[in-house]
């Protein structure tokens, strides 16, 4: 999968723990967990937002993206 979800990085660095997080954002800490791990195929925007308040940063702090992992040959070979 080319979006690489690095929350984890993110915890580390404010020193919060997943189930506070999980409690502030109004999150189960098991679907922080799947989003975490990166098994989730999407994230809503305001859970997004929410993270990126609690933790004060940006959505580019917790998700990067490598291309060309994880797509067909077709697509990753096609020109943007």
């Amino acid at each position: 999968m080319p979006v690489i979800v690095r929350l984890d990085v993110m915890l580390a660095l404010r020193k919060v723990r997943s189930k506070e997080l999980a409690a502030d954002i109004g999150m189960t800490e098991a679907n922080l967990s799947l989003l975490k791990s990166g098994k989730v195929k999407g994230i809503r925007f305001s859970t997004l937002e929410a993270i990126c308040d609690r933790l004060e940063c940006k959505p580019g702090d917790i998700l990067d993206y490598e291309p060309g992992e994880g797509l067909p040959a077709e697509r990753a070979a096609a020109p943007a």
